[in-house]
C-alpha cells in the first residue's frame, strides 16, 4: 500500500496542513483557523480531528501514514517539547510531539516554524539539491532557519537559527521587539528598511520620490529600482548590515548557499547583490563562495518542511 506523511504549519491565525507522498509530491493541502480561546487547547486536538478526518476522506489507513511534522512559532526542544509560545496562548512547556501521538496515534515529530520552513526550501525549495543552508525570512522581524548535513540546526532550547537577534550595532538607541538593542532585524527586515529609510531622509533635504509617499520596504525598493538616489543609499547601507550578520552566520555554519524569502524578498533578484557583495566583504574566506537565491515555497514551505521531519 501507498505511503503518506503529513505536514502542519501551525501558525497564530490559520493551522496549514498538507497530505505528502515520501517523495515530496503534495497530495493535498487545506487550512483550519487557529482557535486561542482558553489558553490554546483547542489547537491541538482540532488539527488531530483535521487530520483523521483527512484520513477518513482519502481512505488512510494508520499504517500506511509515516507520520506527522509540525512547525509551531516557537522554540521546540530536541524532545519535541515546545518552551512557550505566545502567539498561540501557550504560556507553558508544552509536550508537542506526546500530545499529538496521544491524539492521533501517529507518530510524531515538531520543530520551530522557520527552521522547519528552512528544511522544506532545502527539500523542495529554493536550496533543492544542497545539504547546508541557511534561510533568512525577511519579514516583520528577521526569521532564520539553518541546515546542517540535511538536518535542521535546533540547539540545546530549541533555539538555534535565531539570527535576527545577533548584535550588529552598539550605540542602538531605539529596543528591539526581545528588548535587546543593535539587533539585526531592527536593520534588515521590513521594519529595519523603513529604519533606515527615515534615517536617511531626516539627515538632508535631497529630493527623493521616499519624501512624497508612506514608507515601506516596498516603497523603498520600488524607487531603487526607479534610479532614486536617495533610495538606492538606503539599499546600500540595508545590504551593508544584513551582509554583516549573515557573515557572522557563515563564519560558523558554512553554507552551501542562503536563501532569502519573507516579504522583503519581493523586491526580486535585485536584492540579492546588495546582500552578497558585504557577505563577501565580511565573511571569512574559505566561506565566500556561498550561493544567494530566491525562497521558492513561499507560504507553502512549513507544510513542505514539516513533512520532512518525518521523512528519513
Amino acid at each position: 500500500m501507498e505511503k503518506y506523511c503529513f505536514g502542519v504549519d501551525l501558525g497564530g491565525t490559520t493551522v496549514k496542513m498538507g497530505l505528502f507522498k515520501p517523495d515530496g509530491e503534495l497530495v493535498d493541502k487545506w487550512e483550519i483557523p487557529t482557535v486561542k480561546d482558553n489558553g490554546g487547547s483547542k489547537i491541538l486536538p482540532d488539527i488531530a480531528d483535521s487530520i483523521l478526518n483527512k484520513m477518513k476522506e482519502k481512505n488512510i489507513e494508520k499504517d500506511n501514514v509515516i507520520g506527522v511534522g509540525i512547525g509551531v512559532p516557537g522554540p521546540v526542544d530536541p524532545n519535541g517539547i515546545c518552551n512557550k509560545a505566545v502567539n498561540l496562548g501557550w504560556e507553558d512547556k508544552i509536550d508537542l510531539e506526546g500530545e499529538m501521538k496521544k491524539l492521533t496515534g501517529l507518530n510524531v515529530k515538531g520543530g520551530n516554524d522557520a527552521n522547519v520552513a528552512a528544511l522544506g526550501e532545502a527539500w523542495k525549495g529554493g536550496a533543492e539539491g544542497y545539504s547546508d543552508v541557511v534561510v533568512v525570512t525577511l519579514g516583520t522581524g528577521i526569521g532564520g532557519g539553518i541546515i546542517v548535513q540535511g538536518k535542521m540546526l535546533v540547539g540545546a532550547n530549541g533555539a538555534g537559527g535565531e539570527i535576527g537577534h545577533i548584535h550588529v550595532v552598539d550605540d542602538e538607541e531605539e529596543a528591539c521587539g526581545c528588548s535587546n538593542h543593535g539587533c539585526l532585524e531592527q536593520y534588515g527586515s521590513a521594519t529595519g528598511v523603513v529604519r533606515l529609510a527615515k534615517r536617511r531622509l531626516n539627515e538632508d533635504n535631497e529630493p527623493s520620490v521616499l519624501r512624497d509617499t508612506e514608507i515601506s520596504a516596498k516603497s523603498a525598493f520600488d524607487a531603487v529600482k526607479a534610479g532614486d538616489k536617495v533610495a538606492g543609499e538606503i539599499a546600500e547601507r540595508f545590504g551593508e548590515y544584513l551582509g554583516k550578520g549573515l557573515a557572522a552566520v557563515g563564519c560558523v555554519t558554512n553554507p552551501q548557499i542562503f536563501v532569502i524569502g519573507g516579504g522583503v524578498s519581493k523586491a526580486g533578484e535585485m536584492l540579492l547583490p546588495y546582500i552578497q557583495k558585504n557577505y563577501i566583504k565580511y565573511t571569512f574566506h574559505a566561506s565566500r563562495d556561498a550561493k544567494f537565491a530566491l525562497a521558492k515555497l513561499g507560504n507553502d514551505a512549513g507544510i513542505y518542511g514539516s513533512a520532512k521531519l518525518v521523512i528519513e
